[in-house]
């Protein structure tokens, strides 16, 4: 367990990083889903159903963490809506202990949203 703190405490703030950065440009997009498949450690075949799936999700996400007329509850439930719609797709591609490591990138995610908007 100790070998796995390490690693997953350096995911969830590079994926957080990684998932909650603003940009327009489609090289750093491809950068980021890239570090996402880095960090769950996808083998080629996973990248292939992975990635376009990450891709679809992202600005939704994005749009939903700067719209600041929702409330932090109205954030987390559209991001959760987000994610169960996909969850089925990344549980059958990725392995029990990538899935995890997704899981822990989403709900930190979830947090970043929360705090873009205090009082909501």
């Amino acid at each position: 367990m100790k070998k796995y703190i390490r690693p997953m405490a350096a995911a969830l703030c590079f994926g957080t990083f990684v998932l909650m950065a603003s940009t327009s440009s489609a090289q750093t997009k491809a950068a980021k889903l890239e570090a996402i498949a880095q960090q769950l450690n996808l083998t080629p075949q996973q990248k292939v159903k992975v990635l376009p799936i990450l891709a679809d999700e992202a600005p939704k996400i994005q749009a939903i963490k700067n719209d600041n007329s929702l409330t932090k509850i109205q954030k987390v439930q559209q991001l959760r809506a987000i994610h169960q719609q996909s969850d089925p797709q990344m549980k059958a591609i990725l392995s029990p202990a990538q899935y995890q490591k997704l899981q822990a990138i989403r709900q930190q995610t979830i947090r970043e949203a929360m705090q873009t908007r205090r009082g909501g």
